[in-house]
């Protein structure tokens, strides 16, 4: 086998190993309650957030990176699964369950395609940069939509607090302040509306 043909099996066996996020569900339910959200809708959608979106990105970003790192996020998950945002004893395990997966499924590429998107893996892990600030922000933008739209959809269910959203969406105000902002706005009135819990109910037992 020549090398061209070598590198193209290897390209191709990665986009048919990928094929595997189609049946990585989420927590997250689709806006007509349907069904739960799997990470390839997860990631098309945060693609086509940052198209519409990037104005309103903090500093200016490379929009070709951005996409990027919003379509390869959650390769990851194939193998380590989705860990749901509020579980804490996942989150233990989290990182090295996903850098072990990072190191599989980033490898089943050539080398210089390897190092690529690992690289821009690891900068969205570290939000250090516009681009992995701004990637961020819209993943942490979609689920409060969706949980907006179905009416506290995944935050009902998980008896999820308003104090741990706002914990969870606080990056979005370095990536993007003026959708922080509009965000800021939609979690208060899912407040007013019943969809989002202020205190848990254990809490709100012993205040009374």
């Amino acid at each position: 086998m020549t090398n061209n043909h070598t590198r193209l099996h290897d390209q191709l066996q990665f986009i048919v190993e990928i094929d595997k996020l189609k049946h990585v569900l989420r927590q997250t339910v689709l806006m007509n309650k349907s069904r739960r959200e799997n990470d390839a809708e997860h990631s098309w959608h945060l693609a086509m957030m940052a198209i519409v979106l990037s104005e309103y990105a903090a500093q200016e970003v490379d929009l070709v990176r951005v996409l990027k790192m919003v379509l390869i996020h959650d390769l990851v998950e194939i193998d380590a699964g989705d860990t749901f945002c509020y579980d804490e004893q996942g989150a233990e395990t989290q990182a090295d369950r996903e850098r072990q997966a990072a190191d599989r499924i980033f490898g089943l590429l050539p080398s210089d395609q390897t190092g690529e998107l690992r690289s821009l893996w690891e900068e969205f892990e570290a939000k250090r940069t516009s681009d992995a600030c701004f990637a961020a922000a819209l993943d942490r933008i979609q689920p409060v939509l969706h949980n907006y739209y179905t009416q506290g959809g995944t935050w009902k269910k998980a008896g999820v607090t308003v104090d741990k959203v706002r914990k969870r969406i606080a990056p979005i105000a370095q990536g993007a302040p003026i959708l922080a902002q509009f965000v800021d706005e939609l979690i208060q009135d899912a407040v007013e509306k019943g969809y989002l819990r202020t205190e848990t109910p254990a809490e709100s037992l012993h205040l009374t």
